[in-house]
């Protein structure tokens, strides 16, 4: 594969705009969307300072998780991506250099975002949780604090996941099985077998079933509030007692975030008795992760799936979990 062209992303071939959601909003915080062609060609690509050497760009990354994509599920309908970038890093051409700002021209600035994250959907691969329809999604993160640009080109680090997507909320359902949190490439190549393997390995069955069954369990109110409020008390516990906890995925905001939609979200609120059943926890959560910098809410996300089934296995008297103890 050393000599394995990367397709580029052809917008004549992807799914029409309104076959997919127009709210690609599966992160918010600091974001904003962008089109493919302005990330490919109105941004420049950083290089490794000490050897001038390129890295791999956001657009080769969209291109490589998009060609494997369309590889794997061979005539599947995969929708154009869905993009969000932060962090822009502004610059200006040499012939620039000097001249006040208020007096560069359009061609003198440059540009490139330091995080992105994007989402393919495959709307045809679906399915039903809790009355709320699922489809597949393939996506990514990139973010280039994580590289030692100061230095000599050396592994690149991406995220990678595979999971489904709720389309009530837009939220994302990503287990451990469909999230590579941690790829260390060095070339295109071996970033397109990396995402190769990932989807090899994940077991969609398997992922709508465990959110299925958690569509089969609840909590009461006062069993909700005692989790609300062991959750609060996680981040201020000592370091040897959180490491024989469950990781709290969320923030102290998100957290609270999630108590205020216990009460008012409209699709995942309580209902009229006080209990609220797991998979409406779940999306209480994921929804609060959309809140994180892109560089955290996949790995926010994955740890939201985590604590819930330990929540899961609580209420099954498999485990006893402190956040309800």
């Amino acid at each position: 594969m050393k000599n394995m062209e990367i397709a580029q992303v052809n917008p004549e071939e992807v799914v029409s705009a309104e076959r997919i959601s127009q709210n690609d909003k599966f992160i918010v915080a600091n974001t904003q969307s962008i089109s493919y062609n302005e990330l490919r060609n109105n941004c420049i690509i950083p290089v490794f300072a000490k050897d001038n050497e390129c890295t791999i760009s956001h657009s080769d990354f969209i291109d490589v998780v998009g060609d494997v994509a369309h590889r794997f599920f061979s005539g599947e309908s995969i929708s154009s991506p869905s993009i969000r970038i932060s962090h822009p890093i502004k610059g200006r051409i040499p012939e620039a250099m000097g001249k006040p700002v208020e007096h560069l021209l359009a061609h003198e600035k440059t540009i490139y975002y330091e995080r992105m994250a994007f989402m393919y959907d495959l709307p045809d691969i679906t399915a039903t949780v809790g009355g709320n329809n699922l489809s597949l999604s393939i996506g990514g993160v990139r973010a280039y604090n994580n590289d030692n640009l100061s230095g000599r080109k050396g592994e690149e680090r991406f995220k990678v996941f595979v999971g489904f997507k709720n389309w009530v909320c837009t939220n994302l359902c990503v287990s451990t099985d469909g999230f590579a949190g941690d790829l260390r490439v060095t070339s295109l190549s071996d970033l397109f077998n990396r995402v190769f393997q990932l989807l090899t390995r994940f077991d969609a069955k398997r992922q709508i079933d465990n959110l299925t069954n958690l569509n089969e369990y609840v909590l009461t109110e006062q069993q909700f509030a005692l989790m609300i409020g062991r959750s609060r008390l996680y981040h201020y516990l000592p370091q040897k007692q959180k490491k024989e906890i469950e990781i709290m995925p969320l923030s102290d905001t998100q957290i609270s975030s999630v108590a205020r939609d216990y009460y008012q979200d409209k699709s995942f609120c309580r209902s009229e008795d006080g209990n609220i059943d797991l998979w409406k926890i779940y999306n209480l959560f994921t929804s609060a992760t959309k809140s994180s910098y892109i560089d955290t809410f996949l790995d926010r996300n994955v740890g939201s799936f985590l604590f819930l089934s330990a929540l899961l296995q609580h209420l099954r008297k498999d485990k006893s979990i402190w956040y309800l103890s």
